[in-house]
């Protein structure tokens, strides 16, 4: 499967912080470590989304405490 790729701008001066960060790393490009930086920053924004607000989940508890399926 063929990788479809996009540009994105970003300012220079970045751009040269991050080229001189990832010289003699794993990375071979700006790109890459951009790509890999983005993509830990998406993965924990989903691990610490909430599924319910606090307001949901007292809702939840006391319907399941009505229900009899919590004390």
């Amino acid at each position: 499967m063929e990788k479809e790729f996009t540009p994105v701008s970003i300012p220079t001066s970045l751009y040269k912080k991050i080229e001189e960060k990832i010289k003699g790393t794993e990375f071979s490009s700006v790109s890459s470590y951009v790509t890999r930086v983005l993509r830990e920053s998406l993965a924990r924004n989903e691990e610490n989304r909430e599924v319910f607000s606090a307001e949901e989940e007292e809702k939840i508890k006391e319907r399941l405490k009505a229900l009899g399926y919590i004390d």
